[in-house]
C-alpha cells in the first residue's frame, strides 16, 4: 500500500513539473521592438539640396533591410551566427539601399530572417522569432518575418 501512495505521488510530481515546463517555454517575452531586428543602425541620407532644386522624394521615409542586403561595414549574415563568424564586414553597400538612402530615406536597422532566409514559417531559433503583433500567440510567418512585422509594429519603418 505503501508503494502505491509513493507511485502516485512521483506520477502527480511529473505531471506538475511537466506543466510548470511547458507554461515556461510557452510564455514568450515580448521586445519593445517585437524582436524584427538584430541590429538597429542609422544610414543617413545626403544632405539636402540648395534651393531652387526640389528636396530629395524620400525625405522623412524610414525603411528597414532584411538580413540578407549588404550595408558597408556589417556583415551580411543571413541570421546565421556561424556565417557572420566567418565572413568579412561588406565593403560595400548593396545598389537597392543606395537608391533608398540616396532618395532622402534613412535606413534604420537589419531585420531577422529565417536561418538563411531558407524557410517559409519565420522562426529563427539564434535571434528569436519576431512576434507577431496583431496575435502573439502566432508566428509571424514568411522568411521575411522581421520585416513584416517591423512594418506591422510601426517599429520606426514607413517603407
Amino acid at each position: 500500500m505503501a508503494s502505491h501512495a509513493a507511485n502516485l505521488w512521483v506520477l502527480l510530481g511529473l505531471g506538475l513539473a511537466g506543466i510548470l515546463l511547458m507554461t515556461k517555454r510557452l510564455k514568450k517575452t515580448i521586445k519593445a521592438d517585437f524582436g524584427a531586428f538584430i541590429k538597429k543602425l542609422e544610414l543617413l541620407p545626403p544632405p539636402q539640396p540648395a534651393p531652387p532644386k526640389a528636396p530629395h522624394p524620400l525625405t522623412g521615409l524610414n525603411f528597414a533591410v532584411s538580413d540578407v542586403f549588404d550595408i558597408e561595414g556589417y556583415v551580411t549574415g543571413f541570421c546565421y551566427p556561424d556565417w557572420v563568424r566567418t565572413h568579412e564586414a561588406s565593403s560595400c553597400t548593396s545598389p537597392v539601399v543606395l537608391t533608398l538612402v540616396e532618395g532622402g530615406a534613412t535606413c534604420v536597422g537589419k531585420t531577422v530572417v529565417d536561418e538563411l532566409a531558407y524557410c517559409i514559417h519565420g522562426e529563427n531559433k539564434y535571434y528569436s522569432t519576431p512576434t507577431n503583433p496583431a496575435e502573439p500567440a502566432c508566428v509571424p510567418g514568411g522568411s521575411s518575418s522581421g520585416a513584416a512585422v517591423a512594418v506591422a509594429a510601426n517599429s520606426g519603418t514607413s517603407l
